[in-house]
């Protein structure tokens, strides 16, 4: 398959790696790949981290017949740094349209303002553009002006672990597009607009890691990383009930609850524990008490920093996703303990029914709902699209701010994707020839951006 608007999210988590294939924003396929290569969030062996995400991309790429060459990264909230930035550029003494490369310039200028040795960045928010210091905006192409300055984010990662991630995907055979922040794609899929916008908290329960990030107003507000996951409590099992690590795992996934509360001592199982005559037979109680004294413990440790920094009180309340929420209760555990409402979040579409894949749906799902902006920033960080910043992805006749042009740049993407145009009124040859245009720019877009 040869289609320049697929887009492949990739998640390297500390356990497992997980790739979603998405065609024109819909997912067409997923998988799943052990990884041996990290701990604790952290590249500990670049070749087998490598040789994961090889496996986890090709066994993809041959379950929806596409042929992949590159991918979209996704960055997690521990290695994430936030900087309030703020950049100018000159536009005209006399006054002039404000093109692409003024917004450029002003990026970097913000960019270069909040740089911090050792660190690199990852994306840059604007929150406004200000035209001669006086008027904000949210999209100030086309627009008259003497000067343009720009005030956001700027989000960074440790040079050397970013470095480790780009060699890991490197020596897999691929190359990385760019970088996404995993809890803002997270929030893409997992949180709605009034969530997103009000505050809520994302409880990431991985394997290696759990992290609880509060967004508000669409932006990373806080963040706490607990170096458990769902791996020490399968070590749990393991030590208390003389088990592999392997044995292990599957009985947490076949009897586990988080809430020893679902659990009955009347469903039993066996178990070959080292050194034992024989069999021997455990409920379902004991099993989940040994899982919930884990659980409470880094669930208590993420409660008190979002305590301590008033973030329990949003009004979203607590989403909870990752492989370990797959632990029937954990909702139930969360809302009690930390006295708050909470609920799971798993993708819905078939193939990918697993929280498991909720970051890797999430980096596909931000990607492809950036705007021309964000395109902009991403050339800027990552030394691409030079030739993009000249396009004219907006005709004459349209309306340039953020809020009149989504639905137009909306009817424009679906339309390249159905390779067609969308409906409109045909009496008006100028207004198809618009659309048409729009059509044409944002498929250049996607094929210079995703190729």
């Amino acid at each position: 398959m040869e289609n320049s608007n697929l887009l492949v999210g990739l998640d390297i988590g500390t356990t497992s790696i997980k790739a979603v294939v998405a065609d024109s924003g819909k997912v067409i396929g997923a998988v799943t790949t052990p990884n041996s290569g990290m701990r604790h969030g952290q590249i500990v062996d670049i070749d087998q981290t490598a040789a994961a995400i090889s496996r986890a991309l090709k066994s993809v790429a041959e379950k929806t017949n596409a042929k992949i060459y590159s991918v979209v990264a996704g960055i997690p909230v521990g290695m994430l740094q936030l900087e309030t930035a703020t950049g100018f550029s000159n536009v005209g003494e006399q006054g002039q349209e404000v093109n692409n490369d003024d917004v450029k310039r002003a990026i970097k200028s913000a960019i270069h303002s909040a740089a911090k040795d050792n660190r690199e960045a990852i994306t840059f928010l604007p929150s406004r553009f200000l035209i001669d210091g006086k008027t904000e905006v949210d999209d100030p192409r086309k627009m008259i002006a003497r000067s343009l300055g720009v005030s956001g984010i700027l989000l960074t990662a440790p040079t050397g672990p970013l470095h480790n991630i780009k060699k890991a995907i490197e020596r897999a055979g691929y190359h990385n597009n760019f970088f996404v922040p995993t809890p803002l794609a997270i929030s893409s899929v997992a949180l709605n607009e009034s969530e997103r916008t009000f505050g809520s908290v994302i409880i990431d329960l991985g394997g290696g890691v759990s992290t609880a990030t509060v967004i508000k107003d669409g932006q990373i507000k806080y963040a706490n990383i607990d170096l458990e996951g769902g791996s020490d409590i399968t070590n749990d099992i393991s030590t208390v009930l003389s088990i592999s690590k392997s044995d292990a795992e599957q009985i947490k996934l076949d009897y586990g609850y988080a809430d020893p509360n679902f659990a009955s001592k009347n469903d039993k199982f066996a178990i070959n524990s080292v050194g034992a005559n024989g069999q021997q037979m455990i409920d379902e109680v004991y099993l989940s008490e040994i899982i919930n004294a884990r659980l409470e413990q880094i669930l208590t440790r993420l409660g008190k920093g979002l305590a301590k920094h008033h973030a329990l009180k949003q009004p979203g309340g607590i989403v909870i996703t990752g492989g370990t929420s797959l632990l029937e209760g954990i909702d139930s555990l969360t809302a009690n303990g930390l006295n708050v409402k909470a609920r799971i979040y798993q993708p819905d579409q078939i193939g990918m029914r697993n929280p498991i894949y909720t970051a890797a749906y999430g980096i596909v799902n931000y990607s492809y709902k950036m705007s021309e902006i964000d395109y902009l920033v991403n050339g800027v960080i990552y030394g691409f699209g030079e030739s993009v910043a000249e396009e004219p992805v907006q005709t004459k006749n349209s309306k340039i701010s953020k809020s009149t042009a989504s639905n137009s740049e909306s009817q424009a993407k679906e339309a390249y994707n159905r390779n067609k145009i969308p409906d409109e009124d045909t009496s008006s040859r100028d207004e198809k020839d618009n659309n048409q245009e729009k059509t044409n720019g944002l498929k250049s877009f996607f094929k210079k951006f995703f190729d």
